[in-house]
């Protein structure tokens, strides 16, 4: 059934002069990995932050889609903590499509009433998708509408995004892929990437005489042709150093997520199983880990940051 999903999908694409594409990858725990979706995150809470994850999609079928993050984000102090720069690579693969992305952040916050701070930033990225027909069993091996060697393009994509952060709350608004961007496959075949749009809230509500909290969460992405919305919600407990925390998250007509992880001294390790609810199946899901570490990073000058850290994990 894989080798049919990967020929229909390739039919798709490639039989005609230019395809469509929904092209971000759709990770699971979308609070741990915001600046992957909003170059407005990057830097802002004052502290050196690496995140990475790995995400299995559709487990159980051939060439199931899967999808790894790293990226790494801190305040520019030579400049002043208000400036914030990252990095980032992303790599996709489904069937016989490879996707990589190469980013570079950068963001400027600034203070917004008594305890809040409102960012923009913006992201240049490099990306190549590649197509590699070599497991691709077809009737006619010499069809012209299927390349018959591997073969890649490229192109300059461009992304920004508004970001306002409180103790209690934050909001963030963002577009990825700004100028809709035309990847050229050979003389032949070409991709054309939508512009995506997100919007993702969240708040942080500490539960009276526990060492509980609540981290409620929402979602929207659209390219303004179709939706998709995330819901999720995690319980915290947190005594001294440690943190542990569950979830559950929910996207109607699409699935329902289970999420767990724990905090150590600044690491936190998370895992999450999303099962679909229509399509493949609750037992094809996506199994996702993912990895932050957070530190206090300042070479340049002495004394604390200008702002506390109010990113939630």
């Amino acid at each position: 059934m894989g080798k049919r999903l990967n020929i229909l999908i390739a039919m798709l694409l490639v039989m005609s002069q230019a395809a469509h594409a929904q092209w971000d990858v759709q990770f699971t725990d979308f609070t741990t990995l915001k600046s992957f979706y909003n170059p407005a995150v990057s830097g802002t809470d004052g502290l050196l932050n690496v995140s990475a994850a790995y995400s299995a999609q559709m487990v159980g079928y051939d060439n199931a889609p899967v999808s790894m993050y790293a990226g790494a984000d801190l305040p520019i102090y030579f400049l002043s903590p208000r400036h914030g720069a990252g990095l980032s690579f992303m790599n996709d693969n489904i069937g016989i499509f490879k996707t990589q992305r190469m980013a570079l952040q950068y963001a400027y916050n600034m203070k917004l009433g008594e305890k809040g701070r409102l960012a923009i930033g913006v992201q240049a990225a490099m990306m190549n998708e590649t197509i590699d027909p070599s497991d691709m069993k077809l009737h006619d091996q010499n069809d012209p509408a299927f390349p018959s060697s591997s073969t890649d393009g490229e192109s300059v994509d461009f992304g920004a995004g508004v970001y306002y952060y409180h103790p209690r709350l934050w909001l963030a608004l963002s577009s990825i892929h700004l100028t809709a961007p035309t990847l050229n496959m050979g003389e032949k075949y070409e991709i054309s990437i939508s512009r995506m749009y997100y919007f993702m809230a969240g708040s942080n509500i500490k539960l009276k005489n526990t060492l509980l909290s609540l981290q409620p969460a929402l979602m929207v992405q659209t390219d303004m042709q179709s939706w998709r919305e995330d819901l999720q919600c995690k319980v915290t407990y947190k005594y001294e150093e440690r943190e542990f925390y569950a979830g559950v998250g929910y996207s109607p007509s699409t699935s329902v997520t289970a999420l767990v992880g724990a905090n150590f001294h600044g690491i936190q390790l998370g895992y999450s199983y999303q099962a679909y609810t229509t399509g493949v199946g609750l037992q094809n899901g996506t199994h996702e880990i993912t990895f932050n570490y957070k530190t206090n990073l300042d070479l340049f000058r002495k004394g604390k940051n200008m702002h506390k850290s109010v990113r939630f994990l």
